[in-house]
């Protein structure tokens, strides 16, 4: 790589561009405001310091997001760098330069891949707002989640072993053709020559087995094969192979020299568990009506000041991590890059009492959700006669909790569970026994209590009542501005389907999707659009002021 200098626009390209868009463009505006938002230099270490001299880096990051600004193939981004006037001004090139080829994009991308360079994407454009005063520090943020479905289609059980035995199959015919000649059976040939698909699998269930015991047993035998003595060792280490024994480990089984499918419980959990031999990183789950294979994304925006919204973080994983379990990753990230807010507004899925505590003592940020009710069958009851671990006063200094009835607990007790220690408190079977209200505390011969230690004990219990007020729901409403969010990033980036194969590939779409996103927030603040309103349908705008629908969700303005 030769970096090149300061990236001025050549004199002629400003000319025609001003003729051409006298009112200007997304590009245009882009880069009359923020200046060149990459160099040279930011990817200098993702090219060698020989070879052919490679078309700027830098340019090429600008040409990815406004390729996902505008939804462009890679053919058609390149077109557009070599044909369109206000392309070729964001970039800073001659009106005569010719560009490049379609494919230098998908070599690029692959090397941010390998690098793990994705996040510089969103950073640059952040950083750029940043010196315009476009983005704040502290202040509001709110974040949210959706599915993200693999590249690979979904496959039914036996079209997934059949395409992951004619995976392997093909593999093997390219790295040892002469081997798999003598070693494949004649009927393989015909079952496992064209793809899955192509095939009428049979409807009788039992039928089915048979044709899954069928490939089960092929799949074994192609296995014993790869691992014999005789066969080369190189072919243990194709992954198409490892691929193959992964899966016949997940669904078939051995048993009396018989290959047979294995029962769903005995079957491997859906963290582990693959659903293509094509994208062995997607995994399978499920969010209350919603399946999918595939991937789930997490995005952070700023909220709630005079600047645009401009999203601050962007995280991928698997489709199984729950949200929760990305809250300390999410706040870390934010903090490495001093994006950290005031007040993190989130839904649920993210909220526990553990996290609140620990968001305002690593980072001063006021996690802000509604937390979950309590499980007890006292919670649910939802009566005001039932005593739940609320209605008990506890001294935390003499390690006492005494019930409604006014007896204190006989045991208390520090106990490790998984990765935190909770607190067992037990009262007398003599006590609960005699208590006239017993039926209304424990379905037990006692009462126990199931405690966290008392930072966490207190806000949970403090939050839980809060949240009920008419204040906390006000502020709490423009959490669902984050919805409006998501859906921009589906319908103009197209954020629920993976385009590529891989976590990692999956990752780089992501945070070319939230800086695609930012750069048209800021070219719509830029213009003084207005944000779009909460729509509401004119039967629903006559619904007089005290009055709700019952069992329908209402939302904060978007």
């Amino acid at each position: 790589m030769q970096p090149e200098g300061s990236g001025e626009i050549p004199a002629e390209t400003v000319r025609v561009a001003q003729a051409a868009f006298p009112k200007g463009s997304l590009a245009i505006r882009v880069r009359d405001e923020l200046g060149p938002l990459f160099t040279d230099e930011e990817f200098a270490d993702l090219f060698p310091s020989r070879g052919r001299p490679a078309w700027s880096p830098g340019r090429l990051a600008l040409v990815l997001v406004l390729q996902f600004v505008e939804g462009l193939t890679d053919r058609q981004a390149a077109e557009a760098v070599r044909a369109r006037i206000d392309f070729k001004y964001a970039l800073g090139l001659r009106l005569d330069d010719p560009g490049f080829d379609f494919s230098v994009l998908s070599e690029f991308r692959d090397r941010l891949v390998q690098a793990d360079a994705g996040q510089r994407m969103l950073d640059g454009i952040l950083s750029a707002a940043r010196d315009k005063g476009l983005l704040s520090g502290r202040g509001k943020a709110r974040a949210d989640s959706t599915h993200v479905l693999s590249a690979a289609r979904e496959l039914c059980w036996l079209e997934m072993v059949a395409e992951t035995l004619r995976s392997a199959l093909n593999a093997l015919a390219v790295a040892a053709p002469d081997w798999l000649s003598e070693v494949a059976e004649p009927d393989w040939f015909r079952h496992y020559a064209t793809r899955a698909e192509d095939s009428r699998f049979p409807k009788a269930p039992a039928k089915r087995e048979e044709v899954g015991r069928r490939i089960g047993t092929d799949g074994m035998r192609l296995l014993k094969a790869v691992t014999s003595p005789a066969a080369p060792t190189a072919l243990r280490a194709v992954p198409e192979v490892e691929t193959l024994r992964q899966m016949w480990v997940q669904h078939f089984h051995l048993i009396e020299g018989e290959v047979l499918r294995r029962d769903p419980k005995d079957r491997p959990p859906g963290a582990k568990r693959l659903v293509t031999p094509y994208d062995t990183e997607a995994r399978g789950s499920v969010k209350r009506d919603t399946m999918w294979d595939g991937y789930k994304v997490h995005l952070t925006e700023t909220c709630g000041d005079d600047t645009p919204d401009l999203i601050t973080n962007v995280a991928t994983t698997d489709a199984t991590v729950s949200d929760f379990d990305l809250v300390p990753a999410v706040h870390a990230a934010l903090a490495e890059r001093r994006l950290l807010p005031d007040e993190h507004l989130v839904d649920t899925g993210y909220v526990t009492a553990r996290h609140i505590v620990a968001a305002r003592r690593e980072h001063d940020v006021e996690l802000t959700g509604p937390m979950m009710p309590g499980t007890g069958w006292q919670n649910r009851a939802g009566s005001s006669e039932t005593f739940p671990v609320g209605a008990f006063t506890i001294d935390w200094d003499r390690r006492t909790v005494t019930c409604p009835g006014g007896k204190n607990s006989t045991r208390w007790a520090r106990e490790p569970v998984r990765d935190k220690v909770e607190i067992r408190v037990q009262f007398s079977k003599t006590d609960c026994g005699a208590c006239q209200v017993k039926d209304s505390c424990t379905r037990g011969p006692r009462r126990k209590l199931t405690l966290q230690d008392r930072d966490i004990h207190e806000v949970l219990h403090q939050r839980r009542a809060e949240q009920e007020t008419d204040a906390w729901k006000e502020r709490y409403k423009m959490r669902a501005g984050v919805e409006g969010t998501i859906s921009q990033a589906v319908n103009r980036c197209g954020l629920r389907r993976s385009r590529y194969r891989g976590l990692a590939k999956t990752s780089l779409q992501h945070q070319l999707t939230g800086a695609a996103i930012n750069l048209a927030r800021i070219d719509a603040h830029l213009t003084g659009a207005r944000r779009a309103r909460t729509r509401t349908s004119h039967f629903a705008a006559l619904r007089p002021a005290d009055h709700t629908i019952s069992g329908a969700k209402q939302q904060g303005p978007n």
